[in-house]
This record gives structure tokens, sequence and C-alpha cells, in this order.
């Protein structure tokens, strides 16, 4: 199934000539634009590794039970309760995205995440307010889930449209580095605080701290990215378009690239059910289930994405050296085989166990990490790329991705089988490297609807 670009306007032989002059980037400019979309996901994910790593917490606060593993239930329960209406913000935002733009798209989702992840700093808990309190929490999530529905597909879209053809996997690369580099500070936040702080003030009061950060992070990303201009691939499109406004119907975006949508949500599911159990579910997992000590087990995990931050810009480049599809490919094999030895190396308990098996997993991630945000624009046209990405992204990951923690952990519950972690895994990278199969090289080649990008000569 080959990767093949928009053809020209019949109308308009000018616009075919058009689309045959590469467009030269500024790489002053796609800097900034990299970083501007980085920072928006390091927030989207500084509020996720807070919630997974102080899960436990925030169960005591908003659930009170005295079964330990109702009350994680709970906990993604509300965590995954977000991931049901992403596809819902996905099929807004995306939409609007390539209609009035992803500049201004990517400024409102940024404005609606740093409000929902606040918000739940101010909640009073369950003891003061009854059942209002996990209500509420409920809420705060669902204005995030809403907002991240145009977040990764929009921020992925506008770091690949800015980036010239032969560097679209390194520059890309820094998008999941945002990743994790908003992971690590969530999550090392919250460890300090639970190393520094006593068990009633995280209960009563600590646990506020992290949530309460997000409003400047956000009031700072919103700046960056309102001193963007919009993407050269975008502003070519706009100028075709008989009016300022191109419209995109959702058929088109659908229905027009079900082939597209199917390996879109092949590759997004491998991706997001591999992260969610490492970054989500594992310090979950370590605790709760293996009677791990807390302390330890958080900064096990920071620093497996340490490693992985370390990791990721040479692996992105590696994607524009060999390939997207091989990249990915070694990490579907590597989790099909891998997950069962890694796991049993964790559930040993020791340090050095569990962080061999930890960062086996976690160098087995970057392999979708550095090529997932190249790879996924460049399975659609400019036309539709930020729509139609958004739709088959977020319906992936509402399904299979956001929920991993709440399924593994009632797998584990009904069975008793401290496996389950890894056979969801092994099940995820078999579809995973189907859709790599089915999928066509994209590095070192135009977007589909665009001409060539190069960078400007210095």
């Amino acid at each position: 199934m080959a990767a093949t670009a928009v053809s020209p306007r019949p109308e308009s032989l000018r616009t075919s000539k058009a689309q045959a002059e590469p467009t030269v980037t500024d790489p002053a400019l796609v800097k900034r634009a990299v970083k501007a979309a980085a920072l928006g996901n390091a927030m989207e994910w500084f509020d996720f590794g807070v919630y997974s790593y102080i899960a436990v917490t925030l169960g005591k606060v908003f659930f009170p039970s005295g079964n330990a593993t109702a009350q994680l239930l709970s906990t993604f329960g509300a965590f995954a309760a977000a991931f049901l209406v992403r596809p819902l913000g996905g099929m807004i935002f995306g939409p609007l995205g390539d209609r009035v733009g992803r500049q201004k798209v990517l400024a409102v989702t940024m404005i609606m995440m740093a409000a929902g992840t606040f918000a739940i700093g101010l909640i009073p808990s369950y003891a003061s307010i009854g059942v209002g309190a996990p209500l509420l929490l409920l809420a705060a999530r669902l204005v995030q889930g809403f907002s991240t529905g145009g977040e990764y597909a929009g921020a992925s879209t506008f770091i690949a449209e800015y980036a010239p053809d032969k560097k679209r996997g390194f520059l890309g690369s820094w998008l999941e580095f945002g990743t994790l580099a908003g992971y690590i500070g969530g999550a090392g936040l919250v460890t300090l605080m639970t190393a520094l702080l006593s068990s009633d003030d995280l209960l009563s009061w600590g646990w506020r701290i992290p949530f309460l950060i997000a409003g400047p992070m956000g009031i700072i990303g919103l700046y960056l990215r309102m001193r963007l201009e919009e993407t050269p691939a975008f502003a070519a499109e706009v100028e075709k378009a008989e009016t300022n406004r191109p419209k995109v119907p959702l058929r088109e975006m659908v229905t027009g690239q079900w082939k597209s949508l199917l390996l879109c949500m092949g590759l997004v599911l491998v991706f997001n059910v591999t992260d969610y159990m490492l970054l989500s579910y594992m310090p979950s997992f370590l605790t709760s289930e293996l009677k791990y000590d807390e302390t330890h087990g958080l900064l096990v995990v920071l620093g497996v994405m340490a490693l992985m931050m370390i990791v990721q810009p040479f692996a992105g480049a590696l994607t524009d050296r060999v390939g997207r599809r091989p990249v990915i490919a070694a990490g579907c094999a590597g989790f099909l085989f891998l997950s069962i030895p890694a796991l049993l190396l964790i559930r040993q308990g020791s340090l050095l166990a569990v962080a061999l098996g930890m960062g086996a997993l976690g160098l087995l991630l970057v392999c979708f990490t550095a090529a997932m945000p190249a790879a996924l624009p460049a399975l659609f046209p400019t036309r539709v790329r930020y729509g139609s990405l958004s739709i088959g992204f977020n319906v992936s990951v509402s399904l299979f991705g956001g929920t991993t923690p709440l399924v593994v952990t009632a797998l584990i519950g009904a069975t008793g089988n401290l496996m389950m972690p890894a056979y969801y895994m092994m099940a995820a990278a078999v579809i995973g490297g189907f859709a790599v199969w089915r999928m066509s090289e994209s590095a070192g080649r135009p977007l589909p609807g665009s001409p060539p990008a190069v960078e400007a000569k210095q």
C-alpha cells in the first residue's frame, strides 16, 4: 500500500507547478515550533505522571474504601473516563484544525488542558463534600480528555508540516521527548513529596501541589504557541482553496481515508498500550501488586524515563536514516518476545532485576516514541491530516491505550495472574506488527499533499 500524494487540482496549472517547487524551511522557526508543540505534550504528560504516581493517595482522598484494590480501580476508572471523550475532542478539534489552522486550535487545547489540571488541585476531598468530590474529579478529567483529543494529533502535525523531509524523524522525536520530560517532572515531584512529606500531610494537602503547578505552565505554553506562525503546508492549502477557510467534510476524513485510519489505529494501539503500561500502570503495579517499596519503585521508573530521554533524539535520527518501518517493527518484535522475560525480572523484586526489566521495556518503547510522531502524520494528506489523525489516534487511545491500567488491574483481580501485563503487551505487539507490514515507508519523502520540504542553507 504505497503512500501517494494528492493529485494537483485540474483547474489550475499554476497550482501544479507550485506543488513541484520545494518548501524551504527556516531552521530557527522550525526549532521554535518544535519547542511550542513539545511543551504542550509535556504539560499533558506532567498531569498523567502526577495522576499515575499519586494514584494510591488519590484513591484515599476521593474514593474512601477499606479495599485498596477497589480504591485503585476507582482512581484508574476516573483516569480512563477521560479517554472516553477524547474521540469527541478529536472529532471537533481535528476538523477545526484543518479549517481554521493548526496554531489556533493548539492554543485552545493548551488553555483547556491547563484549566482542567489546575481545577483538580482545588477540589475538596470526599471527607469534605461527599460524593461531589469524585464527581468534580471526573468533570475535570473529562475537560482534560476533551482538550487532549486535539493535542497530540495537532502537535505532531504541526512539527511534521514544519520539518524538512530529511529531518522529520529527528524533529518529531522531540515531541515525545517533551512527553518524557513532562512525565519525569510530574513523577519526580510526586517522588520528592513522597520522600519529604508524611503520609498525613500528603493525604491532607500535599497531593494538590503538582496539579496547581499546571496553571503557570499553561500560561507559558500559551505564550509560546501564540507567537507561532501557521505551518507552510496549511498556508499553501488555504491559498489553493476558493475561500480562506478550507471546508473538509467529516465523511472525507473517515470514509475517504478508511485504510489509513485502520493503519493509524493499529500503530497507535501498540504504541499506547505499551506506553501506558510502562509509564502509567507499572508504578502502581510495583506498589499495589508486588508490595514494592513505593519510593524505590518510583525512582526506578524515573531512571527508565531518563534513559529513554537520552536515547530518544538518536532513535529519531535513526528513523530518518533507516526508515520508520524497521524501527517500529523492531519494537513490535521486542515486545512480542521479551515482555514475559522482562516481567519475570520485574517480579523478582530486587532493585537490579526491576531496573533491568523496566529498562528493557523502556528501550523497546523508544522504538515507538521516536518513530510515531513522524510516521502517523505521513499517513494522511494535508487537507485532512489534522482531522483524520485526530479521529484515528483518539479512537485507538480511548479503546486500548487509556484503558490499559484499568483493564490489566481488573484482569489480575479476576484471574490472580500477575503475568497479565506481559500477555497484554504481546497481543498489542501482534496487532502493531500487522499494521507495520501494511504501512508504506515515509522517511525522507514529502508529506502526502505537500511539496518536498528542504532546510534553508545557513
